[in-house]
Protein backbone atom coordinates (compact mmCIF):
# COMPACT_ATOMS: atom_id res chain seq x y z
CA UNK A 1 0.00 0.00 0.00
CA UNK A 2 1.54 3.49 -1.06
CA UNK A 3 0.67 6.69 0.43
CA UNK A 4 2.06 9.86 -0.99
CA UNK A 5 3.58 11.74 2.21
CA UNK A 6 2.07 14.91 4.01
CA UNK A 7 2.21 17.60 1.69
CA UNK A 8 2.11 21.56 1.26
CA UNK A 9 1.90 21.77 -2.50
CA UNK A 10 -1.51 23.25 -3.81
CA UNK A 11 -2.66 22.88 -7.52
CA UNK A 12 -0.58 19.75 -8.75
CA UNK A 13 -0.71 16.76 -11.63
CA UNK A 14 -1.06 13.07 -9.64
CA UNK A 15 -1.57 11.34 -12.99
CA UNK A 16 -2.82 11.94 -17.09
CA UNK A 17 -6.15 13.18 -16.76
CA UNK A 18 -5.70 13.38 -12.71
CA UNK A 19 -5.02 16.90 -11.11
CA UNK A 20 -5.19 18.08 -7.44
CA UNK A 21 -6.50 21.86 -6.00
CA UNK A 22 -5.35 22.38 -2.43
CA UNK A 23 -3.46 20.16 -0.06
CA UNK A 24 -3.04 17.48 2.15
CA UNK A 25 -5.55 19.86 4.52
CA UNK A 26 -8.42 19.95 2.13
CA UNK A 27 -8.32 19.21 -1.66
CA UNK A 28 -10.65 19.03 -4.48
CA UNK A 29 -9.75 17.73 -7.72
CA UNK A 30 -10.28 18.01 -11.41
CA UNK A 31 -10.46 15.87 -14.22
CA UNK A 32 -8.88 17.16 -17.54
CA UNK A 33 -9.99 15.60 -20.91
CA UNK A 34 -10.51 15.78 -24.45
CA UNK A 35 -14.08 16.64 -23.90
CA UNK A 36 -13.50 19.10 -21.54
CA UNK A 37 -13.27 19.61 -17.32
CA UNK A 38 -14.85 17.70 -14.68
CA UNK A 39 -14.47 18.80 -11.26
CA UNK A 40 -14.99 16.67 -7.93
CA UNK A 41 -15.64 19.23 -4.30
CA UNK A 42 -14.97 22.58 -3.94
CA UNK A 43 -12.73 22.81 -0.78
CA UNK A 44 -13.00 26.00 0.48
CA UNK A 45 -14.17 29.51 -1.05
CA UNK A 46 -10.42 30.71 -1.58
CA UNK A 47 -9.37 27.27 -3.80
CA UNK A 48 -10.96 29.22 -6.34
CA UNK A 49 -7.74 30.99 -7.37
CA UNK A 50 -5.79 27.92 -7.49
CA UNK A 51 -8.09 26.64 -9.78
CA UNK A 52 -7.78 29.64 -11.92
CA UNK A 53 -4.11 28.60 -11.78
CA UNK A 54 -4.33 25.14 -12.77
CA UNK A 55 -6.51 25.72 -15.79
CA UNK A 56 -4.17 28.24 -16.80
CA UNK A 57 -1.49 25.80 -16.49
CA UNK A 58 -3.60 23.43 -18.43
CA UNK A 59 -4.56 26.29 -21.34
CA UNK A 60 -8.46 25.70 -20.39
CA UNK A 61 -10.74 27.96 -19.00
CA UNK A 62 -13.92 28.15 -16.43
CA UNK A 63 -15.34 27.65 -20.12
CA UNK A 64 -13.91 24.35 -20.58
CA UNK A 65 -15.75 23.13 -16.98
CA UNK A 66 -18.71 20.76 -18.21
CA UNK A 67 -19.87 20.30 -14.45
CA UNK A 68 -18.99 20.00 -10.73
CA UNK A 69 -19.88 17.20 -8.74
CA UNK A 70 -20.09 17.02 -4.62
CA UNK A 71 -19.16 14.26 -2.42
CA UNK A 72 -21.47 15.62 0.13
CA UNK A 73 -23.18 18.90 1.47
CA UNK A 74 -20.40 19.98 4.09
CA UNK A 75 -19.01 23.33 3.50
CA UNK A 76 -15.30 22.52 3.00
CA UNK A 77 -16.46 20.67 -0.36
CA UNK A 78 -18.69 23.60 -1.78
CA UNK A 79 -16.14 26.46 -1.68
CA UNK A 80 -16.35 27.60 -4.64
CA UNK A 81 -18.95 25.56 -6.40
CA UNK A 82 -22.07 28.99 -5.64
CA UNK A 83 -19.51 31.14 -7.99
CA UNK A 84 -19.01 28.48 -10.41
CA UNK A 85 -22.68 27.73 -11.06
CA UNK A 86 -23.96 31.10 -10.60
CA UNK A 87 -21.05 33.33 -12.60
CA UNK A 88 -20.65 30.65 -15.50
CA UNK A 89 -23.66 28.38 -15.58
CA UNK A 90 -21.87 25.14 -14.37
CA UNK A 91 -24.18 22.54 -13.28
CA UNK A 92 -23.49 21.23 -9.45
CA UNK A 93 -23.98 17.63 -8.92
CA UNK A 94 -25.14 16.21 -5.35
CA UNK A 95 -26.87 12.90 -4.27
CA UNK A 96 -30.57 13.75 -2.89
CA UNK A 97 -30.25 12.95 0.73
CA UNK A 98 -27.69 15.70 0.88
CA UNK A 99 -29.67 18.76 -1.40
CA UNK A 100 -30.83 20.04 1.36
CA UNK A 101 -27.40 20.11 3.17
CA UNK A 102 -25.59 21.73 -0.01
CA UNK A 103 -28.74 24.58 -0.53
CA UNK A 104 -28.73 25.26 3.27
CA UNK A 105 -26.10 23.99 5.21
CA UNK A 106 -28.92 22.14 7.36
CA UNK A 107 -27.10 19.14 9.19
CA UNK A 108 -27.40 17.44 12.74
CA UNK A 109 -24.13 18.63 15.00
CA UNK A 110 -22.22 15.68 15.92
CA UNK A 111 -19.17 14.88 18.01
CA UNK A 112 -15.82 16.18 17.30
CA UNK A 113 -13.91 13.35 18.96
CA UNK A 114 -10.07 13.15 19.39
CA UNK A 115 -8.15 16.57 18.81
CA UNK A 116 -4.80 18.12 18.96
CA UNK A 117 -4.25 21.73 19.43
CA UNK A 118 -1.57 22.09 17.31
CA UNK A 119 -3.33 20.11 13.70
CA UNK A 120 -6.70 21.74 15.29
CA UNK A 121 -5.31 25.26 15.04
CA UNK A 122 -3.61 24.22 12.16
CA UNK A 123 -6.98 23.40 10.46
CA UNK A 124 -8.96 26.52 11.08
CA UNK A 125 -5.76 28.87 9.94
CA UNK A 126 -6.04 27.09 6.37
CA UNK A 127 -9.92 27.69 6.58
CA UNK A 128 -9.56 31.18 7.33
CA UNK A 129 -6.31 31.36 4.66
CA UNK A 130 -8.61 30.15 1.79
CA UNK A 131 -11.90 32.13 3.22
CA UNK A 132 -13.80 28.96 4.50
CA UNK A 133 -15.25 30.59 7.46
CA UNK A 134 -18.18 32.39 5.24
CA UNK A 135 -19.56 29.29 2.91
CA UNK A 136 -21.60 30.43 -0.26
CA UNK A 137 -24.53 26.95 -0.07
CA UNK A 138 -25.58 26.25 -3.72
CA UNK A 139 -29.12 28.22 -4.33
CA UNK A 140 -29.40 25.01 -7.09
CA UNK A 141 -28.37 21.40 -7.67
CA UNK A 142 -29.11 18.34 -9.35
CA UNK A 143 -29.68 16.02 -7.77
CA UNK A 144 -28.24 12.10 -8.12
CA UNK A 145 -28.77 8.77 -6.91
CA UNK A 146 -26.48 5.94 -6.37
CA UNK A 147 -25.08 3.94 -9.90
CA UNK A 148 -25.87 7.14 -11.96
CA UNK A 149 -23.40 7.41 -14.93
CA UNK A 150 -23.16 11.41 -15.01
CA UNK A 151 -22.98 12.51 -18.69
CA UNK A 152 -19.70 14.28 -17.94
CA UNK A 153 -16.20 14.27 -18.98
CA UNK A 154 -14.52 10.70 -17.59
CA UNK A 155 -17.58 9.19 -16.89
CA UNK A 156 -18.43 9.40 -13.86
CA UNK A 157 -20.09 6.69 -11.77
CA UNK A 158 -22.18 7.77 -8.23
CA UNK A 159 -21.65 5.34 -5.70
CA UNK A 160 -23.38 6.10 -2.47
CA UNK A 161 -21.78 5.20 0.67
CA UNK A 162 -23.99 6.54 3.60
CA UNK A 163 -22.90 7.84 6.76
CA UNK A 164 -20.67 10.73 7.01
CA UNK A 165 -23.67 11.96 5.95
CA UNK A 166 -27.24 10.67 4.30
CA UNK A 167 -25.67 11.36 1.04
CA UNK A 168 -22.53 10.76 0.96
CA UNK A 169 -21.05 9.43 -2.04
CA UNK A 170 -17.59 8.23 -4.05
CA UNK A 171 -17.40 9.09 -7.34
CA UNK A 172 -15.56 6.35 -9.48
CA UNK A 173 -13.60 7.82 -12.74
CA UNK A 174 -12.40 4.81 -15.03
CA UNK A 175 -10.66 7.15 -17.28
CA UNK A 176 -8.46 8.48 -14.24
CA UNK A 177 -8.15 4.92 -12.51
CA UNK A 178 -9.50 6.99 -9.60
CA UNK A 179 -12.21 7.22 -7.22
CA UNK A 180 -12.83 10.30 -4.99
CA UNK A 181 -14.02 9.40 -1.49
CA UNK A 182 -14.27 13.00 0.32
CA UNK A 183 -15.14 12.22 3.78
CA UNK A 184 -16.40 9.04 3.55
CA UNK A 185 -12.70 8.11 5.46
CA UNK A 186 -9.68 9.97 5.42
CA UNK A 187 -5.69 9.71 5.12
CA UNK A 188 -5.19 12.99 7.33
CA UNK A 189 -7.60 13.71 10.47
CA UNK A 190 -7.96 17.61 10.36
CA UNK A 191 -8.16 17.40 13.98
CA UNK A 192 -5.07 15.15 15.79
CA UNK A 193 -2.98 15.48 12.15
CA UNK A 194 -2.74 11.63 12.27
CA UNK A 195 -1.89 10.12 8.65
CA UNK A 196 -2.81 7.16 7.21
CA UNK A 197 -6.41 5.95 6.49
CA UNK A 198 -8.84 6.14 9.11
CA UNK A 199 -12.56 7.24 9.67
CA UNK A 200 -13.34 11.22 8.94
CA UNK A 201 -14.48 13.06 12.01
CA UNK A 202 -17.73 14.98 11.72
CA UNK A 203 -19.30 11.87 10.80
CA UNK A 204 -22.85 11.38 11.16
CA UNK A 205 -23.05 7.36 11.61
CA UNK A 206 -19.53 6.14 12.15
CA UNK A 207 -20.92 3.22 12.18
CA UNK A 208 -22.98 2.96 8.59
CA UNK A 209 -19.97 4.82 7.25
CA UNK A 210 -17.79 2.14 8.38
CA UNK A 211 -20.24 -0.11 6.78
CA UNK A 212 -20.25 1.60 3.53
CA UNK A 213 -16.94 0.65 3.08
CA UNK A 214 -17.33 -2.68 1.86
CA UNK A 215 -19.10 -0.64 -1.44
CA UNK A 216 -16.09 1.27 -1.71
CA UNK A 217 -14.00 -2.00 -1.61
CA UNK A 218 -15.64 -3.40 -4.81
CA UNK A 219 -14.50 -0.69 -7.05
CA UNK A 220 -11.04 -1.19 -9.49
CA UNK A 221 -9.08 1.78 -9.26
CA UNK A 222 -5.03 2.43 -8.44
CA UNK A 223 -5.66 5.82 -6.42
CA UNK A 224 -8.03 6.42 -4.08
CA UNK A 225 -8.53 10.47 -3.48
CA UNK A 226 -10.20 12.01 -0.09
CA UNK A 227 -11.00 15.09 0.79
CA UNK A 228 -8.86 15.65 3.73
CA UNK A 229 -4.65 13.96 3.50
CA UNK A 230 -2.56 12.43 1.01
CA UNK A 231 -3.75 10.95 -2.03
CA UNK A 232 -3.51 7.09 -2.19
CA UNK A 233 -2.01 4.96 -4.53
CA UNK A 234 -3.87 1.39 -3.40
CA UNK A 235 -6.71 -0.60 -4.45
CA UNK A 236 -10.24 0.76 -2.82
CA UNK A 237 -10.25 -2.92 -1.00
CA UNK A 238 -6.90 -1.91 0.65
CA UNK A 239 -7.82 1.15 1.93
CA UNK A 240 -11.31 -0.05 2.99
CA UNK A 241 -9.37 -2.77 5.07
CA UNK A 242 -7.24 -0.63 6.30
CA UNK A 243 -9.33 2.02 7.59
CA UNK A 244 -11.56 -1.05 9.57
CA UNK A 245 -8.24 -1.60 11.35
CA UNK A 246 -7.83 1.67 12.09
CA UNK A 247 -11.18 1.78 13.58
CA UNK A 248 -10.94 -0.98 15.48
Amino acid sequence: MVFTGPSKAEPMKLAPYLHRLGNDVVACYLIDTTEGITLIDAGFPGHWRDLQRELRSLGKSTEDIRGLVLTHGDADHLGFAERLRRDHGVPVFVHAADSVRARTGEKPKTATGPMRIGATIGFFWYAIRKNGLRTRYVREVIEVADRDVLDLPGSPVIVQMPGHSPGSVAVHVPLADAVFVGDALTTRHVLTGRGGPQPAPFTDDPAESLASLGRLAGLPASWVLPGHGAPSHASPAQIAEAVRQAAE
